[in-house]
Protein backbone atom coordinates (compact mmCIF):
# COMPACT_ATOMS: atom_id res chain seq x y z
CA UNK A 1 0.00 0.00 0.00
CA UNK A 2 1.12 3.60 -0.52
CA UNK A 3 1.94 5.40 2.72
CA UNK A 4 2.55 4.02 6.19
CA UNK A 5 2.76 6.17 9.30
CA UNK A 6 5.85 6.18 11.46
CA UNK A 7 5.47 4.57 14.87
CA UNK A 8 2.89 2.00 13.78
CA UNK A 9 5.39 -0.90 14.22
CA UNK A 10 3.69 -4.25 14.76
CA UNK A 11 -0.07 -4.49 14.98
CA UNK A 12 -1.95 -7.30 16.70
CA UNK A 13 -5.35 -7.99 15.15
CA UNK A 14 -7.78 -9.97 17.24
CA UNK A 15 -10.96 -11.28 15.64
CA UNK A 16 -13.66 -10.86 18.24
CA UNK A 17 -15.46 -14.04 17.19
CA UNK A 18 -12.43 -16.12 18.26
CA UNK A 19 -11.26 -14.24 21.31
CA UNK A 20 -12.60 -14.09 24.89
CA UNK A 21 -12.17 -10.56 26.25
CA UNK A 22 -12.81 -9.70 29.90
CA UNK A 23 -15.20 -6.93 30.87
CA UNK A 24 -13.13 -3.80 30.48
CA UNK A 25 -12.38 -0.74 28.31
CA UNK A 26 -9.70 -0.57 25.62
CA UNK A 27 -8.33 1.92 23.10
CA UNK A 28 -9.68 0.57 19.84
CA UNK A 29 -9.88 0.60 16.09
CA UNK A 30 -12.30 -1.09 13.73
CA UNK A 31 -11.18 -2.10 10.27
CA UNK A 32 -14.39 -2.62 8.31
CA UNK A 33 -13.96 -4.84 5.27
CA UNK A 34 -17.26 -6.14 3.94
CA UNK A 35 -19.08 -7.18 7.12
CA UNK A 36 -16.12 -8.34 9.22
CA UNK A 37 -15.08 -6.35 12.28
CA UNK A 38 -11.56 -6.53 13.67
CA UNK A 39 -10.36 -5.11 16.96
CA UNK A 40 -6.88 -3.68 16.42
CA UNK A 41 -4.71 -3.03 19.47
CA UNK A 42 -1.66 -0.84 18.89
CA UNK A 43 1.36 -0.60 21.24
CA UNK A 44 0.36 0.71 24.66
CA UNK A 45 2.47 3.86 24.26
CA UNK A 46 0.19 5.11 21.49
CA UNK A 47 -3.56 5.62 21.59
CA UNK A 48 -3.74 6.28 17.83
CA UNK A 49 -5.47 3.64 15.73
CA UNK A 50 -6.69 3.42 12.15
CA UNK A 51 -10.14 3.23 10.60
CA UNK A 52 -9.87 2.33 6.91
CA UNK A 53 -12.72 3.32 4.60
CA UNK A 54 -12.65 2.19 1.00
CA UNK A 55 -13.28 4.46 -1.94
CA UNK A 56 -16.35 2.36 -2.71
CA UNK A 57 -17.74 3.05 0.78
CA UNK A 58 -17.39 6.80 0.27
CA UNK A 59 -19.01 6.48 -3.15
CA UNK A 60 -22.00 4.66 -1.61
CA UNK A 61 -22.28 7.32 1.09
CA UNK A 62 -22.44 10.11 -1.48
CA UNK A 63 -25.10 8.30 -3.52
CA UNK A 64 -27.22 7.43 -0.48
CA UNK A 65 -27.09 10.91 1.05
CA UNK A 66 -27.34 13.08 -2.07
CA UNK A 67 -28.40 11.00 -5.07
CA UNK A 68 -31.12 8.90 -3.48
CA UNK A 69 -33.96 10.47 -5.44
CA UNK A 70 -35.87 8.94 -8.34
CA UNK A 71 -33.49 7.49 -10.94
CA UNK A 72 -30.52 8.54 -8.79
CA UNK A 73 -30.93 12.21 -9.67
CA UNK A 74 -30.33 15.35 -7.63
CA UNK A 75 -32.39 18.29 -8.89
CA UNK A 76 -30.74 21.70 -8.73
CA UNK A 77 -33.81 23.32 -10.28
CA UNK A 78 -37.33 22.01 -10.76
CA UNK A 79 -38.19 18.31 -10.62
CA UNK A 80 -39.06 15.41 -12.90
CA UNK A 81 -42.39 17.02 -13.82
CA UNK A 82 -40.96 20.47 -14.63
CA UNK A 83 -40.77 21.60 -18.24
CA UNK A 84 -37.45 23.32 -17.53
CA UNK A 85 -35.15 21.70 -14.99
CA UNK A 86 -31.53 21.05 -14.03
CA UNK A 87 -30.29 17.87 -12.39
CA UNK A 88 -27.06 15.98 -11.71
CA UNK A 89 -26.63 12.20 -11.84
CA UNK A 90 -24.14 9.34 -12.10
CA UNK A 91 -21.52 10.57 -9.60
CA UNK A 92 -18.06 9.04 -9.99
CA UNK A 93 -15.70 9.25 -7.02
CA UNK A 94 -11.95 8.78 -7.30
CA UNK A 95 -8.75 9.51 -5.35
CA UNK A 96 -6.14 11.74 -6.98
CA UNK A 97 -3.09 12.51 -4.84
CA UNK A 98 -4.35 13.76 -1.49
CA UNK A 99 -7.74 14.83 -2.85
CA UNK A 100 -11.12 13.20 -3.33
CA UNK A 101 -12.52 13.93 -6.79
CA UNK A 102 -16.23 13.74 -7.65
CA UNK A 103 -17.42 13.91 -11.26
CA UNK A 104 -21.11 14.23 -12.13
CA UNK A 105 -23.13 14.32 -15.31
CA UNK A 106 -25.53 17.27 -15.52
CA UNK A 107 -28.63 17.73 -17.65
CA UNK A 108 -30.18 21.15 -18.07
CA UNK A 109 -33.21 22.42 -19.92
CA UNK A 110 -32.93 26.20 -19.66
CA UNK A 111 -35.56 28.59 -20.91
CA UNK A 112 -39.29 29.14 -20.46
CA UNK A 113 -41.91 26.50 -19.95
CA UNK A 114 -44.72 26.70 -22.52
CA UNK A 115 -47.52 24.13 -22.70
CA UNK A 116 -45.42 21.59 -20.81
CA UNK A 117 -42.35 22.07 -23.00
CA UNK A 118 -39.13 23.98 -22.29
CA UNK A 119 -38.48 26.63 -24.93
CA UNK A 120 -34.77 27.30 -24.75
CA UNK A 121 -31.54 25.29 -24.77
CA UNK A 122 -30.55 21.83 -23.57
CA UNK A 123 -27.10 21.18 -22.08
CA UNK A 124 -25.42 18.01 -20.77
CA UNK A 125 -21.95 18.93 -19.52
CA UNK A 126 -19.77 17.02 -17.07
CA UNK A 127 -18.89 18.87 -13.86
CA UNK A 128 -16.10 18.04 -11.43
CA UNK A 129 -15.02 19.08 -7.93
CA UNK A 130 -12.13 17.98 -5.69
CA UNK A 131 -11.69 18.30 -1.93
CA UNK A 132 -9.43 17.34 0.98
CA UNK A 133 -10.60 15.07 3.84
CA UNK A 134 -10.76 16.83 7.21
CA UNK A 135 -11.34 15.68 10.78
CA UNK A 136 -14.35 17.26 12.51
CA UNK A 137 -14.63 15.75 15.99
CA UNK A 138 -16.12 12.29 15.43
CA UNK A 139 -17.00 13.14 11.82
CA UNK A 140 -15.09 12.57 8.57
CA UNK A 141 -15.59 15.84 6.71
CA UNK A 142 -14.16 17.60 3.67
CA UNK A 143 -12.67 21.05 3.06
CA UNK A 144 -11.01 23.14 0.36
CA UNK A 145 -13.61 22.28 -2.28
CA UNK A 146 -12.11 23.22 -5.64
CA UNK A 147 -14.32 23.29 -8.72
CA UNK A 148 -12.27 21.69 -11.48
CA UNK A 149 -14.78 21.74 -14.35
CA UNK A 150 -18.13 23.40 -15.09
CA UNK A 151 -20.13 24.31 -18.18
CA UNK A 152 -19.79 27.20 -20.63
CA UNK A 153 -23.18 28.54 -19.57
CA UNK A 154 -23.24 31.30 -16.94
CA UNK A 155 -26.86 30.51 -16.16
CA UNK A 156 -26.11 26.84 -15.52
CA UNK A 157 -22.94 27.61 -13.58
CA UNK A 158 -24.96 29.84 -11.25
CA UNK A 159 -26.62 26.62 -10.06
CA UNK A 160 -23.65 24.28 -10.45
CA UNK A 161 -21.03 26.20 -8.45
CA UNK A 162 -22.79 26.11 -5.05
CA UNK A 163 -23.86 22.51 -5.67
CA UNK A 164 -20.29 21.41 -6.34
CA UNK A 165 -18.61 23.45 -3.62
CA UNK A 166 -21.17 23.00 -0.82
CA UNK A 167 -23.76 20.25 -1.34
CA UNK A 168 -21.35 17.56 -2.53
CA UNK A 169 -18.85 17.98 0.36
CA UNK A 170 -21.75 18.06 2.83
CA UNK A 171 -23.29 14.98 1.22
CA UNK A 172 -20.09 13.00 1.78
CA UNK A 173 -19.77 13.65 5.52
CA UNK A 174 -19.67 10.52 7.63
CA UNK A 175 -20.18 10.31 11.38
CA UNK A 176 -17.63 7.59 12.11
CA UNK A 177 -19.01 7.00 15.62
CA UNK A 178 -22.50 6.30 14.25
CA UNK A 179 -21.09 3.88 11.66
CA UNK A 180 -19.20 1.93 14.32
CA UNK A 181 -22.13 1.87 16.75
CA UNK A 182 -24.38 0.40 14.05
CA UNK A 183 -21.70 -2.18 13.23
CA UNK A 184 -21.58 -3.24 16.88
CA UNK A 185 -25.34 -3.73 17.31
CA UNK A 186 -25.14 -7.41 16.45
CA UNK A 187 -22.02 -8.10 18.52
CA UNK A 188 -23.81 -10.26 21.12
CA UNK A 189 -25.04 -12.68 18.45
CA UNK A 190 -21.74 -12.81 16.53
CA UNK A 191 -19.28 -12.78 19.46
CA UNK A 192 -21.20 -13.52 22.66
CA UNK A 193 -20.17 -10.11 24.03
CA UNK A 194 -22.00 -6.78 24.07
CA UNK A 195 -19.66 -4.15 22.59
CA UNK A 196 -20.44 -0.48 23.19
CA UNK A 197 -18.64 2.50 21.68
CA UNK A 198 -18.25 5.10 24.41
CA UNK A 199 -16.06 7.74 22.78
CA UNK A 200 -14.50 8.50 19.40
CA UNK A 201 -12.35 11.33 18.10
CA UNK A 202 -11.05 11.65 14.54
CA UNK A 203 -7.56 13.15 14.40
CA UNK A 204 -6.35 13.08 10.81
CA UNK A 205 -6.78 11.34 7.47
CA UNK A 206 -4.62 10.29 4.54
CA UNK A 207 -5.48 8.77 1.17
CA UNK A 208 -3.60 5.64 0.16
CA UNK A 209 -3.72 3.65 -3.07
CA UNK A 210 -2.20 0.30 -3.88
CA UNK A 211 -2.81 -3.28 -5.04
CA UNK A 212 -5.24 -3.89 -2.15
CA UNK A 213 -7.45 -1.00 -3.24
CA UNK A 214 -7.96 2.70 -2.59
CA UNK A 215 -8.51 3.72 1.04
CA UNK A 216 -9.14 6.71 3.22
CA UNK A 217 -7.07 5.87 6.32
CA UNK A 218 -8.38 7.69 9.39
CA UNK A 219 -6.44 8.13 12.65
CA UNK A 220 -8.87 7.91 15.58
CA UNK A 221 -8.87 7.16 19.25
CA UNK A 222 -11.65 6.26 21.64
CA UNK A 223 -13.04 3.75 24.10
CA UNK A 224 -15.17 0.64 23.75
CA UNK A 225 -16.84 -1.31 26.55
CA UNK A 226 -17.01 -5.10 26.40
CA UNK A 227 -19.60 -6.83 28.61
Amino acid sequence: MGKRRAGAQSVNRIFLSNYAMPRSRYPFSFWIVSVSITLTILPAVSGAVELRMSREALDRTLKQQLFSGENGRYYLKGDAKSACSVYAEKPELSFVGDRVVVKVKTHARLGTGVAGKCIGVSLSPTAEVSMVPEAEGETIGFRDARVERVSDSKELNFLLLPFLSRQIPSGMKINAADVLRKSLQGSVVSTGYALTLDRLKVHSMVITTGPDGDWLVVDVDGDVSVR
